[in-house]
């Protein structure tokens, strides 16, 4: 392998470090021969963990002169040294929006004054230098920044295989940009794209038909889609103009619906009706009675949740829902009663929970004790516990958590007051605690004396702890920033 025997062997290795991009360049320093291998995969999506603007000075060094004259214009005169590596070649990731932001700070990195007006000139820049390089795509965040150069059309036309395997496409900032211009980019996506499996389209109620038409036709040309995401820019879109009615054609396929800001109307039933839709996720629409499907996955955030409006969705999907996350923002949930009966009588098997802004009560424990392989169990929102003897009902909530359960979340949660008697009841063995902060050293002592008798591995704390109870609680268990250990639906 080191003497480059075995280059697919190298390049599954650096396949699984996915996004381990410090391991990535590790693997580079190597020897020449990784180094050749390692950095394709550096360059894949840079935009991604690269802060510096700096490696865009990378990409400028293959400018030819007539191309160097933008920068001149700009009023950037960097002599740019020669690289080992065609760098734009390598690109598989582009998120346009991105790659704006970046030249803009770019840009402030090499001038005293910011001309952030140049930025377009450079953004098309190398826009089109992707393009002519012979990258070859497979994820396209497709935002329509002022003034797409009408030049890079003719790049796209000229050089096929940008798009060819384009996997996952997400278009957006498309109102109020040139009619003309979008259809004709739609329409060379429509000419050499067929293998979308991640499709995200920005929707809003003043597209011009012939947009429209163009996403209808890039939605039936896909031989496979499996997850479809229709995001309304305004709030409470009621208009899809037969939109969501072209993803028929992909009923045996779709897997995942994300639904964003609409109104929920019966064109939705195609969606609902595809074979294999096992994902449903659902931000601040109305009308969710609309949406009646057999899922194992099921995510709805709306302003408040109304439960019987979800109730024929949780009935249908019974024991197949092994994923539920309900937060209900800035309001409670409305009719907690109806949600917690109806999880606790259809819907025994979920593993995954992630409750917020609902009462801690006895009905609450019902449902918890019912859930008996439950293993992520996020608990926010719940600022105070209403009834008589808290620290009874906290003591009982503690004893029903499941022998399953493996991470618990309780961050905005008042559970924290009552660290200390939640964790001298809990069976549970937790290996992952999420939590704001310990406030004193009943709690850390409540905390440190569960790890004693448990498997904890990590605590994750989103405020730092007094200096005290930080050192204390580290001899039993790693503290980490939540956020590395967070799980989400």
């Amino acid at each position: 392998m080191f003497m480059g025997d075995m280059p697919e062997l190298m390049e599954i290795i650096l396949n699984n470090l996915n996004n381990e991009y410090y391991s990535s360049y590790s693997c580079a320093l190597v020897s020449r021969h990784w180094c050749k291998i390692s950095i394709p995969f550096l360059w894949q999506n840079p935009f991604s963990f690269c802060q510096n603007p700096l490696f865009i000075s990378q990409y400028f060094s293959s400018l030819d002169e007539n191309e160097k004259l933008v920068l001149n214009e700009c009023g950037i005169n960097v002599k740019f040294p020669e690289t080992l590596f065609n760098y734009a070649k390598f690109l598989k990731v582009l998120d346009l929006s991105s790659l704006e932001a970046m030249v803009r700070k770019w840009i402030d990195s090499q001038l005293a004054s910011s001309k952030l007006h140049k930025s377009i000139d450079l953004t098309n820049l190398l826009f089109n230098l992707f393009v002519e390089s012979g990258a070859t795509l497979h994820k396209l965040d497709l935002y329509f920044y002022k003034e797409i150069n009408s030049e890079i059309f003719y790049s796209l036309v000229r050089n096929e295989q940008f798009f060819s395997q384009l996997q996952d496409l997400s278009l957006h900032g498309i109102s109020g940009y040139d009619t003309e211009s979008v259809t004709v980019l739609f329409e060379i996506l429509e000419d050499n794209i067929t293998k979308i499996n991640v499709l995200k389209l920005e929707l809003c109620s003043d597209y011009k038909p012939q947009i429209l038409h163009a996403v209808e036709r890039i939605i039936k040309s896909q031989e496979q889609l499996r997850q479809f995401g229709l995001i309304g820019i305004e709030d409470n879109l009621t208009e899809f103009h037969g939109i969501i009615s072209s993803s028929e054609c992909q009923n045996k396929s779709l897997y995942e619906v994300i639904i964003e800001r609409c109104t929920c109307d019966m064109e939705f039933k195609v969606l609902m009706n595809c074979k294999n839709l096992g994902i449903l996720r659902i931000h601040s629409c109305d009308n969710l009675y609309i949406l009646e499907a057999s899922l194992n996955t099921l995510e709805i955030t709306c302003y408040p949740i109304y439960a019987s409006s979800i109730v024929p969705i949780l009935k249908k999907s019974g024991t197949l829902l092994q994923r539920l996350s309900l937060v209900s923002r800035y309001k409670p949930t409305r009719e907690q009663s109806v949600l917690f009966e109806t999880l606790k009588s259809f819907c025994p098997n979920i593993i995954y929970l992630n409750l917020a802004n609902v009462e801690f009560s006895t009905q609450f424990l019902g449902l918890i004790g019912n859930l008996q392989i439950l293993q992520f169990l996020t608990l926010c929102d719940f600022y105070e516990i209403l009834e008589n003897e808290p620290k009874i009902l906290v003591m009982q909530f503690a004893k029903l958590l499941p022998l399953t359960l493996q991470y618990l979340d309780i961050r905005n949660s008042c559970l924290r007051s009552y660290i200390d008697i939640l964790f001298s009841n809990c069976y549970a063995p937790l290996k992952y605690l999420l939590i704001d902060h310990i406030d004193d050293e009943k709690g850390a002592k409540g905390l440190i004396e569960f790890c004693i008798r448990r498997t904890l591995n990590y605590v994750g704390v989103s405020i730092d702890l007094d200096d005290n109870i930080k050192k204390d609680v580290e001899k039993y268990v790693t503290l980490v920033p939540c956020e590395q250990i967070a799980i989400s639906c």
